[in-house]
């Protein structure tokens, strides 16, 4: 049977999980087209939620402009919907600035939420080892939903893996990243 499927991937969550694989791994020559085609197979894709906020671009104006390509890439992807939030400013202990994502979870919770209400699909991808997901994951199945994991190993908290069953949880290693790097044509 075909499922309809939505897939929610949590930005920061998927940079920080490929830092985790190799430093020198960037979101920026992903595919998530691709990626995305092979999670939902012959199933029918409804959307792409991808979630993050732009870098500021005093800080470092050549990863600021590959950013903006980055985002001008997922904007092209078919049923992609680019969510951005907002940075905001923090002091660590030795007043050193530092920039935390501001409504990047709040946003993806609604979105998850309204679209299980509306019934606007079968099955859900959620791309990310946030464990402040664990109680929206809880709330969508109980209204019915298949919801399934995909986050990177070793930065995946208890509390989401908890929400899912070993055929719901999928790893993301070097090996399957490493198949997905986006690579410009000629």
């Amino acid at each position: 049977m075909v499922k309809r499927i939505s897939v929610y991937i949590d930005g920061a969550n998927f940079f920080h999980g490929l830092k985790i694989i190799n430093k020198n791994y960037s979101d920026l020559c992903f595919d998530f087209e691709r990626f995305v085609k092979k999670i939902v197979g012959k199933n029918e894709l409804v959307n792409i939620y991808y979630y993050n906020a732009p870098l500021k671009e005093k800080f470092n104006k050549w990863i600021y402009w590959e950013q903006v390509k980055f985002f001008d890439r997922l904007r092209k992807i078919p049923k992609l919907k680019l969510i951005l939030c907002k940075r905001q400013k923090r002091l660590d202990g030795d007043d050193n600035e530092y920039y935390v994502i501001k409504g990047d979870d709040i946003h993806l919770a609604l979105d998850m939420l309204r679209d299980a209400c509306k019934d606007k699909y079968d099955k859900v991808v959620l791309i990310s080892g946030d464990g402040d997901f664990a109680p929206l994951v809880k709330y969508v199945k109980d209204e019915g939903k298949e919801v399934v994991n995909y986050c990177f190993d070793g930065s995946a908290s208890r509390d989401l893996l908890k929400e899912f069953s070993r055929d719901n949880r999928f790893v993301i290693n070097k090996k399957i990243v490493n198949k997905f790097f986006w690579r410009k044509n000629g």
